[in-house]
């Protein structure tokens, strides 16, 4: 019997990329999807576009939220999977099989997480790559020397968010960053790679849409090194100068 899994998506005024996000997650050839889209009250058509598809949707809800991770949160709280993974509007599926290739991992190797690569694509031509990030092979080491999964690509079970806490929205941007060190890093979680881009995502995101916005998240991120206890000034200097291979 298939195990359930949830796929979380965020919105707010998202109509550019909402659809074929969506699509991209009705597509999966994984038969036992729990998809839920968590809305900030948008003002443009995000809401119309997300319900000409509410018939495959499980849940759709509209209501004021304190960002994306506050949103992300609400999400885990009511999903139902035996696994949770996150796709946010602009982003989607590599491929059809995407789900079911994550899902045949978890089955195989009994990991509480599992990871794989994705792609930047241009935000109005989703067919041009503008950076490839390769994730590779996790140890601990790792993260000393900066090393994160892609979040998008990072898929775990629910009994982690239940243990170990959801995403702390004291963070603004690097909310994903600390969750993933106290995952990995703080609490040791196993997880395992697959070796394919399994989530595209469209450039532009929030946390490198400003100059301010990247001195923020570095802020963010050195806190997120020292609450979890994992690395210092020299982790977060690689895992910014580790962001130059993904160009070539």
């Amino acid at each position: 019997m298939n195990k359930l899994i949830t796929i979380i998506t965020a919105t707010y005024n998202s109509a550019q990329g909402l659809e074929q996000c969506i699509k991209s997650v009705l597509a999966q050839t994984y038969p036992e999807i729990e998809y839920i889209i968590i809305d900030n009250c948008s003002t443009d058509t995000t809401l119309d576009i997300a319900k000409t598809y509410s018939e495959h949707i499980s849940r759709i809800i509209s209501e004021p939220d304190k960002g994306i991770f506050d949103a992300l949160n609400k999400g885990i709280k009511i999903a139902s999977g035996d696994v949770i993974g996150f796709l946010h509007a602009d982003d989607f599926y590599a491929s059809p099989n995407v789900i079911e290739d994550v899902m045949s991992k978890f089955d195989a190797t009994n990991a509480d997480s599992v990871y794989g690569d994705l792609q930047y694509v241009s935000k109005n031509n989703p067919n041009k790559i503008i950076r490839n990030w390769i994730a590779s092979e996790f140890n601990r080491k790792k993260l000393l020397n900066g090393w994160m999964p892609p979040h998008p690509s990072f898929f775990v079970k629910r009994k982690c968010y239940l243990s170990y806490g959801l995403f702390n929205t004291n963070y603004q941007i690097s909310s994903d960053y600390d969750l993933i060190l106290r995952f990995l890093g703080k609490h040791k979680i196993s997880t395992e790679y697959i070796p394919e881009v399994l989530v595209k995502m469209r450039t532009g995101g929030t946390s490198n849409r400003s100059f301010n916005n990247i001195i923020k998240k570095s802020k963010e991120d050195f806190k997120a090194l020292k609450e979890n206890e994992v690395g210092n000034i020299y982790t977060l200097f690689l895992k910014n100068f580790r962001k130059l291979n993904q160009f070539f």
